[in-house]
């Protein structure tokens, strides 16, 4: 297993979500919800290779049936936006079996809430076995429970308590010991015009003051809970991810794998690769149908620009060993960094054009979209009116006068709609989808939001990368003795051609007919600005250094820009 996964989010009523129904999805089983009078039915998935239910020692014996435990959890919850659960879908080494992932798992559970007085419902899947994407579902109850089986509260009221002009709050347990200390509650009085919360011994010594509300002064949301705000907090969910890194790594090197995983993320590993997107079931059956999901061709172009990062990286670690003040290695690893810098501009040049790409596309079907939910709220409407007017028509009676001028506004209204029939008609047939598949491109203008967030998380990447490689640049070049300039300007002219034939030829293969040799020339210009040198006259070349480019890249402008046109 060469990545680490860890997701964790919340099933709450407030995004329509029940605990219920994503218990019966975990465990591929049937489960009735009181709640809703919902019965939620996945006995049909397949995949599900085990499943329990873990309680700690003070629980009732029967929750270990799942449909009993979450229907205690959904009876506790009163408010229609309740927190009932948190989910964790983690992933499992491919590399070890059915009992050693049981095993992983169930320390887990223990360690992260079982210990804690957490409930849990553990499953594991493996859709496409043996092995291709095993993980597993975890729900946790919100509530931890006491000592004595008994949910606890997730928040309780915290009580504004007056001693003199001290100020603290106490909940009800705490009162009941602080009030023998001289700690009062404070209440809402009136005396005149004036509303003030006051402690009734203050009260007393104002004539006239007469108390207006039952209701104690209060902190806004109460005192949470301290396990449950632990649980809730940003350090929580860092401590599951490391928990589970090590479980997965002791285990591994149980079995004497040599593979380990590491919970962080590629910027506080420092690495310079960027990190690919979660593809998910629906984008991996379109490909497999033959279709190009784009989020799959998304994670293609960025495995082979990291494998391509990676090679370049590699060299300019192995030329930076050897530089000291030999001529020809600085001019190969000032060579070198400026290829790598060529070919991350390259990439940045593609990521704008890109970006400019998805915006445009998602700004028109955003456009064609409001449109169509405009047409459609005017169809409603004034159909709705028509409606009104066939019924005051019908009861005209010998009212002839007007029911000929609701004949004349009926029938302008059914020209109207029929005019705005054909107006949604048009924008469908833009949509190229029937009404049935508006809520498909609503998922696609969702789709393209993130593709966009991905594109400029990577050109933040990107940039990043190229900035370290500059200051490398200047480092070396800046390092360079006065009487050596020359010598290495001169070494690295002989070294240019030859490296730019190599890098055309690694992006050729990368992109094939997205090539754009346009760009790559715009991409030098860019970089020789940034580092403030000038550009490197091209000699003529010789047939054999030509044969060595790849065809797209001799080509001629007038043809090139025939093909940009078609495409």
């Amino acid at each position: 297993m060469n990545y680490f996964h860890l997701e964790a989010k919340v099933v709450s009523r407030g995004a329509g979500r029940s605990v219920i129904a994503a218990a019966a999805y975990a465990s591929c089983s049937r489960l009735y919800n009181d709640y809703d009078g919902l019965t939620h039915d996945y006995t049909r998935k397949q995949g599900c290779l085990y499943s329990e239910v873990f309680l700690p020692q003070y629980a009732p014996a029967e929750w270990k049936d799942r449909q009993l435990l979450w229907e205690a959890v959904e009876s506790v919850e009163k408010t229609k936006d309740s927190r009932l659960a948190r989910e964790f879908v983690v992933a499992l080494p491919s590399e070890l079996s059915l009992d050693d992932w049981k095993n992983m798992l169930e320390r887990f559970v223990h360690e992260q809430g079982i210990d804690l007085g957490m409930c849990a419902d553990v499953n594991i899947h493996d859709p496409y076995p043996p092995g291709h994407n095993p993980h597993s579902h975890i729900l946790f109850t919100m509530r931890p429970l006491d000592e004595h089986g008994k949910w606890q509260a997730k928040t309780q009221k915290e009580y504004l308590c007056k001693r003199g002009s001290e100020e603290r709050g106490f909940t009800a347990d705490e009162f009941k010991v602080s009030k023998t200390q001289g700690w009062e509650k404070q209440y809402m009085y009136q005396f005149g015009e004036k509303k003030e919360y006051l402690t009734p011994s203050e009260a007393e010594k104002i004539e006239g003051c007469i108390r207006t509300s039952k209701t104690p002064k209060s902190t806004r949301y109460g005192r949470q809970n301290p396990l449950t705000e632990r649980w809730n907090s940003e350090e929580q969910i860092f401590a599951w991810r490391k928990s589970w890194e090590t479980i997965i790594n002791e285990e591994q090197a149980r079995h004497g794998i040599a593979d380990r995983v590491d919970c962080r993320s590629h910027a506080a590993r420092g690495l310079s690769e960027q990190p690919t997107v979660h593809e998910g079931y629906h984008a991996r059956k379109l490909e497999s149908m033959g279709i190009v999901s784009g989020r799959c061709e998304l994670n293609r172009q960025i495995k082979a620009d990291n494998k391509l990062l990676r090679e370049l990286k590699k060299q300019v670690q192995k030329l930076m060993k050897a530089v000291k003040e030999n001529i020809p290695a600085i001019a190969s690893a000032l060579e070198t960094l400026r290829d790598h810098m060529v070919l991350i501009q390259y990439q940045l040049i593609m990521n704008i054009s890109q970006q400019e790409a998805v915006v445009f596309q998602k700004n028109l079907l955003a456009d064609i979209l409001a449109e169509y939910k405009n047409v459609k709220s005017e169809i409603k409407a004034k159909t709705a009116e028509k409606k009104e007017l066939i019924a005051e028509q019908k009861n005209c009676g010998i009212h002839f006068i007007r029911a000929s001028k609701l004949d004349e506004q009926i029938a302008a209204l059914t020209e109207d709609i029929e005019e705005l029939k054909f107006q949604k008609a048009q924008l469908l047939a833009r949509l190229n989808c029937q009404d049935n598949g508006v809520a498909a491109k609503k998922q696609t203008l969702k789709e393209m939001d993130s593709a966009l967030d991905t594109l400029v998380q990577q050109h933040t990447l990107l940039s990043g990368q190229k900035e370290a490689d500059k200051a490398e640049f200047l480092e070396i070049r800046d390092g360079i003795a006065p009487e050596n300039k020359d010598a290495v300007m001169q070494e690295r002219e002989a070294l240019r051609p030859e490296g730019m034939v190599g890098l055309v030829r690694k992006l050729y293969e990368k992109h094939r007919d997205k090539y754009r040799y346009d760009t790559f020339d715009e991409a030098n210009r860019q970089i020789d600005a940034e580092l403030k040198e000038q550009p490197i006259q091209k000699k003529k070349r010789s047939i054999s250094e030509r044969l060595k480019t790849p065809k797209q890249e001799t080509m001629q402008p007038k043809k090139q820009k025939k093909k940009e046109y078609e495409r």
